[in-house]
């Protein structure tokens, strides 16, 4: 495979600065309820928001979290390539960063952590690569626009599947 095959493959391969995926994907979190049951997990709904809102703003650089202990990182930069390069689900309970899990059920408003997700999406579309943090992430390591862009699509529709939506 050369490069450029490579690179033309990679372009293909679905993302959330795709406006019209992202507006599906708003279409998708509009069907959830408060009650949706969840197929795998422990967080709530309004939790499940707040997370993904959580990782928008890790990929916006709004949050930083710390990079995954040795030897997650070698293990990241392994499989980075598999992940970026089509269209395969994240798998369930695939680990995240401690940092994007800070919800108290108690105090996550469905409407409200709805809306503020819907917002991080609309933002992350509207400004595109230039809000793309530098910060590398936990796991993969250095994230080019694109890949960030990859990686929230497939995070968001891995929360949104779980709800069956």
């Amino acid at each position: 495979m050369t490069h450029n095959s490579h690179v033309a493959k990679t372009a293909t391969v679905k993302n959330l600065f795709d406006s019209s995926l992202a507006g599906a994907t708003k279409q998708r979190i509009l069907k959830l309820r408060h009650d949706s049951q969840r197929q795998w997990g422990q967080m709530t709904v309004a939790q499940t928001f707040v997370h993904c809102t959580s990782g928008l703003e890790m990929a916006m650089g709004v949050i930083n979290p710390k990079r995954a202990p040795f030897p997650a990182t070698v293990l990241g930069l392994l499989i980075k390539p598999l992940v970026f390069g089509n269209d395969k689900p994240m798998r369930r309970n695939s680990p995240s960063s401690p940092e994007l899990f800070s919800a108290d059920p108690a105090t996550c408003d469905f409407e409200r952590e709805r809306g503020n997700l819907l917002l991080a999406i609309d933002r992350f579309v509207h400004e595109g690569a230039a809000c793309c943090s530098r910060h590398p992430h936990p796991f993969f390591g250095p994230l080019k626009p694109q890949q960030w862009a990859i990686l929230m699509y497939k995070h968001i529709d891995h929360h949104l599947r779980q709800f069956g939506v």
